[in-house]
């Protein structure tokens, strides 16, 4: 469907169906500033800021991915960070192959998305906590199986090969540079994938699972298809990370800890939305950075934090701008808007101004 387009629906005359509300101008006009300005960073900012900004890229692509599987399809994991580890570990696997760290990762990619589709029909079979907790399951016997192969450094980690050439400097930019480049595919990946026909599916499982099965959508194939996707993309951050941090050892790239901060992140940016893990990674690094010298009060001031956003806005701090504003970055949904043109029921005097009504929900 093209931007604007016009419907018309028996007697209640003609609506607009339009992507956004807003014009995408100023997004246009500003994208191109922002991508070149975050290209070069690293060679203008400090040491600090340019790891900073790596580990943040590294978490959108974690959150975006978590935020595809549990905010649209409707599928809470506990245990991707069992595709975090396999991708980093496929990595180490390849780069002690002898083949460049950096060249590996669209192999580490290609690697979970192929592991996802043995583990997916296994999954399959369970629902809500008893799926959740089956993913926790994999992500440790994935950690006990990878801690057992000497080749990889066993229990105690192995450090990367082939960046010992690299000074700590061109080590640090270009790791910047592949996070933040994976980071940008995944987010655009996304968004053009919930423009698609099967993100016309994702979004009705997301409103209505029942309306979406009686409608004939095919849930269980869109599910396992941005199961696999959503692997492959933890496995892309997994690279990344075993990179940017060159030890790679078993308990902290399978660490319980990724899939926390994906939650937490998820929740507080909001569920369902392109925009919401990005939102969210910035307030989660924003209160990481202020807090982290508070000793234990940085764990219960993050824990509040969710607390508040979950009971008093639990669609997310985007979530609820985009309901006050209408505002969307990348839109992937439909408005409904009544063309000043419609010709109005009798019931409808009270009517007289144009009124614009969401489809369901704005990303619908």
């Amino acid at each position: 469907m093209s931007a604007r387009s016009e419907v018309t629906i028996g007697r209640s005359g003609t609506v607009r169906v339009r992507r956004s509300l807003r014009s995408p101008f100023y997004t246009l006009l500003s994208a191109p500033i922002v991508v070149g300005l975050l290209t070069v960073a690293p060679w203008v900012l400090p040491a600090q800021f340019s790891t900073t900004l790596t580990n943040f890229y590294i978490l959108v692509i974690m959150a975006t991915m978590w935020n595809l599987l549990a905010g649209y399809a409707g599928m809470v994991s506990i245990g991707q960070q069992a595709f975090v580890g396999l991708g980093a570990y496929a990595t180490l696997y390849f780069a002690l192959k002898g083949i460049n760290p950096f060249v590996t990762i669209p192999l580490s990619v290609l690697v979970c998305g192929l592991i996802a589709v043995p583990i997916n029909f296994l999954l399959f079979r369970l629902r809500g906590g008893y799926f959740s907790i089956a993913t926790w399951v994999v992500a440790d016997t994935a950690m006990i199986v990878i801690a057992t192969v000497a080749f990889l450094g066993g229990g105690t980690g192995r450090l990367m090969p082939g960046l010992q050439s690299l000074s700590p400097a061109q080590t640090a930019h270009y790791s910047y540079l592949a996070a933040w480049l994976v980071a940008l595919v995944v987010v655009f990946g996304t968004s053009l994938l919930l423009r698609s026909r099967l993100g016309l599916v994702l979004s009705s499982i997301r409103d209505n699972e029942v309306a979406a099965r009686s409608s004939g959508a095919n849930v269980r194939a869109a599910r396992r298809t941005v199961f696999i996707i959503a692997a492959a993309g933890c496995g892309a951050a997994g690279a990344v990370l075993t990179i940017s941090q060159p030890f790679v050892q078993p308990t902290s790239v399978f660490s319980l800890q990724w899939a926390a901060e994906m939650l937490f992140v998820s929740m507080i940016g909001g569920l369902g939305t392109i925009e919401g893990p990005i939102v969210g990674s910035i307030i989660f690094f924003a209160l990481q950075q202020s807090l982290q010298q508070q000793g234990a009060w940085y764990l219960i001031i993050f824990g509040s934090v969710a607390v508040v956003v979950a009971l008093w806005q639990p669609r997310g701090i985007w979530g609820a701008v985009r309901d006050r504003f209408h505002a969307e970055i990348l839109p992937v949904g439909h408005w409904v808007e009544a063309s000043p043109t419609a010709r109005r029921r009798p019931w409808h005097r009270r009517s007289a101004e144009r009124s614009t009504v969401p489809s369901g929900r704005p990303g619908a």
